[in-house]
């Protein structure tokens, strides 16, 4: 008796549920359709949001100069590799998100963070190549004489530094693929195919500049890592060392510093890889080359696969991880390794690249928001005698 009551009951609230309103299988196929865009628009996220795989430096010089027959000169492997970093960051899947205004762009945050890290290390070494990587060369007495900024280079840095929020007029990636134009002239001119040949000078004092650059950025990254978890909680401090500099990152903000580290040392880690070849001499000479590859070591570590489905903030040995402390741990290694590295640099003569061309074969994989005035703090070295 009470179930059929029950059902009377339900009854007659579906025939006051139809006379306010209406058929409800008119409301099916929107809900329907609704809901497979989303699933939709979500699984393509996910998709987007994968990072892109890493590419070998050796055959970055031979895919945007297919026809080069000659031996390829130093710095084509640093100006090519910043071109293919560039390009990968254009065509990767889904593009370059971080401007989009429609889903499921728009929805990310990880991928965005990430493309603000290639940018980030893609804009200090364009930045160095323009004020002093091609501000010298060699006369035929083998004289140091400076010369003129480049004029490819002065294009494509501003370029390089535009917003990567506009979607038009201009939108960030014709500002960046423009950039791209001009590196490609540049890479070019290295290899004498104009009568304004360009210049790239693979001195110690150069490499030194840019890793001085590079050493502020990692010391960067790994204090806002570190900032994930309170000043006593974090392993990589020293007891008793000041803390009151950096604030405690927000929860919300954890992934994106995250994915902004993941970007960064993508990127240099690649940089990193062309530099052993550009500056093979000054590095064999100096007795530097362990120290570079130690410093490819720790980077290789930070990027590797990522098979939990959140970015956890663990606390000690408890049962969750904490990724940003890992990734920071990798970074402050790096990081120790790039300052020795810039300590045996420094104590050395300045050295004059001896090997102006290298040939294809001589590309060999290796062996077995930062403070204004930090950056105002490194200037590019004054032209030396060798």
């Amino acid at each position: 008796m009470a179930w059929w009551r029950f059902s009377r009951r339900a009854e007659e609230w579906r025939e006051e549920a139809r006379e306010h309103l209406g058929d409800a299988r008119r409301f099916a196929r929107p809900a329907i359709a609704l809901l497979l865009y989303l699933l939709a628009t979500m699984a393509l996220g996910i998709y987007w949001s994968r990072e892109p795989a890493q590419f070998s430096v050796a055959e970055a010089a031979r895919r945007i100069l297919p026809k080069q027959t000659e031996p390829f000169a130093t710095g084509s492997a640093t100006a090519a590799t910043l071109f293919e970093v560039i390009a990968t960051l254009l065509d990767k899947p889904g593009g370059f998100v971080s401007n989009d205004v429609a889903p499921p762009g728009v929805w990310l945050d990880n991928m965005p963070s990430w493309e603000y890290g290639v940018l980030t290390q893609a804009r200090d070494l364009v930045k160095v190549l323009r004020e002093s990587v091609s501000h010298s060369q060699l006369n035929a007495a083998g004289e140091l004489v400076p010369v003129a900024d480049d004029e490819a280079l002065m294009r494509a840095e501003p370029r390089l530094n535009f917003s990567p929020d506009s979607w038009a007029l201009p939108s960030s990636e014709s500002q960046y693929r423009d950039a791209q134009d001009y590196l490609r002239d540049y890479l070019e001119r290295l290899q004498g195919r104009s009568d304004k040949h360009a210049v790239f000078d693979a001195s110690t004092s150069n490499l030194n500049f840019w890793l001085g650059r590079v050493t502020l950025r990692l010391g960067n990254l790994s204090q806002r890592l570190s900032a994930c978890v309170r000043p006593q909680e974090n392993p990589l401090l020293w007891p008793g060392a000041a803390t009151t500099e950096i604030p405690l990152t927000p929860g919300g903000k954890i992934d994106d510093i995250f994915y902004e580290a993941r970007g960064s040392t993508w990127a240099l880690l690649h940089f990193l890889r062309a530099a052993e070849v550009d500056y093979a001499v000054p590095l064999a000479q100096n007795h530097a080359l362990p120290l570079l590859h130690e410093v490819i070591r720790d980077l290789e570590q930070s990027q590797a696969p990522i098979y939990a489905p959140l970015i956890l903030n663990g606390r000690g040995f408890g049962l969750l991880a904490n990724h940003s402390l890992v990734m920071a741990s990798y970074i402050a290694r790096a990081n120790t390794a790039v300052i020795n590295l810039r300590n045996v640099l420094a104590q050395a003569q300045p050295a004059i690249s001896l090997q102006p061309f290298m040939s294809p074969q001589s590309f060999l994989p290796m062996q077995p928001s930062m403070p204004a005035q930090l950056l105002a703090s490194v200037q590019p070295p004054a032209p030396t005698q060798p």
